[in-house]
């Protein structure tokens, strides 16, 4: 591909084959292996000592919150080891001894890197000085901290409009630092703060706020420990959020039972081994999973229509089925759902789901006597055309059953990225929202927008229009993150200049615009100090609690500088000492920046005082029961149509998911020992008599095709693995498989991709 900057960059990386390796799928999660790849990880890559040191303070009251998922900690953490496999791997990943300076770059070209794999670049290691590409070059130089602060300023000050500028926003950055971002942008003059969550939970969070009123969930982890019902759905949590299962281990341990829905049966739903108690290492572990429903790609509206009528026949014989004293006291809209899921056929719904009526018959029988339920989801649920739906759905079931504002019930988006919940509170977001404009002229001194700005989908095409010109990136890997990635590829070579504020090297730094900066920045587990002082930052768990982080590490290098520190400095470069914010102060007082946020940021109150320790928990309506802000004060009953999916003969439905050994697009190796994957990720899991039905044969190369809106797009060269999942259905690992979904269709009202379902072909080769 060659951009505007002449530079012929691959998007795509390596394609080709390694030594594919298929086993058995383990039958359980975590146990003594999951122990011993996350010791080898960190120890290959930081050392034992070190290792060690940051392992046992990794999630303490005293310490630094993994880099890893939201899941939040328990109020008296465990001493010894709060943190999962792949935390731990996260740790060693940001903390390696592996090294990214300018003489790297003057041997490799960034035309050459972009020929490595994904999993090739993140090894490479970390980034640890501020370095530029000029236009028409291939090689990144040094560049020193204040050229580096002036050239943004100065490319921003040649902009026609401030929406010219778009300033992404990943989940790991901390409360203190996404604040700064988004007052810099909105004093700068725009909305446009696209952030990762528009990729994943948004169609949680505009569901949640249609029905409840508040676009986050309503449990607390402690909810979880004496529920009498967990359902989780579209969900794995033993690859995605390991510690949810210690949770789980402690519901079953107290009676309560686990309905799993996903297309997949995953490891860490059939059993948990907790390494911290002995039953985990010889003995049988904890089975997890009481019923598992194979449900087709999304189909789980069918699925829950199909249990709500059945649960409906069974109240109207006893009565007692449903909470009616709540339905009546807090919800509006019973009989419109009523007479809506009367115009459904049960067989049809049955159909739809592909899972067996038995199944769901036992589903029903275990829901009809039970009160304290707990729905919990991710992206099996959120990234479909109908995901706002789909949450909707589940949310009906639960105010049915008048299992929400309880303890032990509610609901629980499982959040992907730590802190990509507190980006959100504390301002990261593309929408106008009055009560924080209000808030921040008053407090702040200036006018924000009031104007919406653009979020990801958006952003992909005001780059690939040319009318961005400058895109910054607070962390993350948006090129690998987002959908249709050739063209969003080409939207951000279309790009003057683009700029990243990273701790590793990734496919984002060499797909850039005219010119490039990457500005390293420390990482979770280094110190921050500040004139031989140490500061601490901010974070949001997935249940809202907000906590103090303090890392202990010393910093990969003395040429990093701190997420806050690198915002301020370019708000002071772009707007001098005379603005009403104080950009030098706030770039050296985190506690100035903690007193704005209580003063801006709805909820947020003496945050200074009241994050010590196990943190405070932001107001939630919900759990006081309070739906005043809904219509007629009343949590919202709705009616959702089922998903329309039309395939041709040859067309299957493929959802996109993550292998055990990656996080988000951070490739840490190449297994997958839950589903028996070695040496390989160019991989696509297929039912055994489709493959039959096809003349396709196990380890065969295809590719893969999806054809939108007359545009055929393809993902090259994978290897078909036969595999436990529902006829028709497909699943192969992301982000190899994001070429393939279109960047114009996305969730109705959220705007989240479609990667949970893509319609495809298979070609053979």
């Amino acid at each position: 591909m060659e951009s505007k900057a002449q530079r012929n960059v691959s998007f795509r990386g390596s394609e080709d084959f390694l030594d594919i390796e298929l086993k058995e799928p383990v039958d359980h999660a975590a146990g003594y292996l999951g122990v011993r790849e996350a010791l080898k990880h960190t120890f290959k890559e930081m050392g034992v000592l070190r290792s060690m040191r940051s392992l046992l303070r990794m999630n303490q009251k005293d310490g630094f919150d993994c880099p890893s998922c939201a899941w939040p900690d328990p109020e008296h953490p465990s001493p010894i080891a709060e943190y999962c496999e792949n935390g731990a791997k996260a740790l060693g990943d940001e903390a390696t001894t592996n090294h990214v300076d300018a003489n790297f770059f003057k041997k490799n070209s960034v035309e050459e890197l972009s020929l490595l794999s994904d999993y090739e670049l993140n090894k490479c290691g970390r980034l640890v000085e501020p370095l530029v590409l000029k236009p028409g070059s291939v090689h990144y130089e040094p560049i020193t901290w204040n050229d580096a602060f002036q050239l943004i300023a100065s490319e921003l000050k040649k902009l026609d409009h401030p929406d010219e500028a778009i300033f992404y926003t990943s989940g790991r950055s901390s409360n203190e630092a996404a604040f700064l971002y988004g007052m810099f942008a909105r004093a700068l003059g725009t909305n446009n703060l696209p952030d990762c969550s528009n990729m994943c939970h948004e169609s949680s969070g505009v569901a949640l706020g249609e029905t409840l009123g508040i676009g986050k969930g309503s449990t607390t982890l402690e909810d979880l420990y004496e529920a009498e019902v967990i359902l989780i759905a579209g969900q794995n949590p033993g690859t995605n959020h390991p510690r949810m299962l210690s949770a789980l281990e402690k519901c079953k341990q107290n009676g309560g039972k686990v309905i799993s829905i996903n297309p997949l049966e995953e490891s860490g739903l059939v059993n948990f081994k907790n390494p911290q108690n002995i039953n985990g290492w010889i003995g049988g572990g904890e089975d997890m999973a009481d019923i598992h429903l194979p449900v087709n790609i999304n189909q789980d509206i069918p699925l829950v229509k199909l249990i709500l009528k059945k649960l409906i026949a069974l109240d109207q014989i006893s009565g007692n089925v449903f909470d009616h004293e709540f339905i009546t006291t807090y919800t509006q809209g019973y009989d419109a759902l009523l007479k809506d899921l009367a115009r459904y056929k049960d067989k049809e719904l049955l159909e739809q789901t592909g899972v067996s009526e038995d199944s769901i018959d036992k589903t029903v029988a275990l829901l009809a006597n039970k009160s304290k339920i707990i729905v919990c989801w991710a992206m099996g649920l959120t990234q479909h055309k109908n995901g706002v739906e789909n949450i909707r759905e589940f949310v009906n079931l639960l105010l049915l059953k008048g299992a929400i504002g309880k303890p032990n019930t509610g609901t629980c988006p499982v959040r992907g990225h730590s802190n990509v919940q507190g980006d959100r509170s504390v301002g990261i977001q593309h929408f106008v929202d009055k009560g924080l404009n209000e808030r921040i002229k008053n407090y702040l001194g200036f006018t924000p927008p009031d104007h919406e700005g653009v979020d990801v989908v958006g952003s992909m095409k005001a780059m690939y229009d040319g009318k961005a010109k400058i895109f910054m990136c607070l962390g993350g890997n948006f090129l690998m993150a987002a959908s249709d990635t050739e063209y969003t590829a080409k939207g951000i070579q279309n790009c003057d200049l683009t700029v990243q504020i990273s701790t590793k090297l990734n496919r984002t730094h060499l797909v850039t615009g005219k010119t490039a900066l990457i500005l390293p920045t420390i990482g979770r587990s280094e110190k921050d100090m500040k004139d031989g002082k140490p500061r601490h930052f901010t974070v949001e768990n997935s249940m809202g609690r907000v906590k103090q982080s303090k890392g202990i590490l010393k910093p990969a290098s003395d040429k990093v500088m701190s997420e806050p520190e690198i915002i301020a400095n370019i708000g002071r470069a772009y707007f001098g000492d005379n603005h009403p914010m104080d950009w030098k102060a706030l770039g050296a007082d985190y506690e100035l920046i903690r007193s704005q946020i209580d003063q801006v940021a709805k909820g947020f109150e003496n945050t200074e005082e009241r994050s010590q320790g196990a943190g405070y928990y932001l107001p939630n309506n919900v759990r006081n029961l309070d739906f005043s802000m809904l219509p007629n004060g009343k949590a919202q009953i709705t009616i959702n149509s089922l998903p329309e999916h039309t395939l041709q003969k040859d067309e299957y439905m493929l959802m996109t998911i993550r292998s055990h050994d990656q996080f988000n697009t951070t490739i840490y190796g190449l297994n997958d020992r839950y589903r028996g994957v070695y040496n390989a990720r160019r991989v696509i899991f297929m039912n055994p008599e489709d493959m039959k039905a096809v003349g396709l044969k196990k380890l065969d190369v295809v590719d893969i095709t999806s054809t939108y809106d007359q545009t055929v797009r393809t993902a090259h060269k994978f290897k078909v693995i036969p595999y436990t999942i529902p006829s028709g259905n497909l699943a192969s690992y992301f982000p190899e498989t994001n070429v393939l979904v279109p960047f114009n269709h996305f969730a109705l009202r959220s705007k989240t991709p479609i990667s949970k379902s893509i319609k495809v072909r298979l070609v053979k080769k």
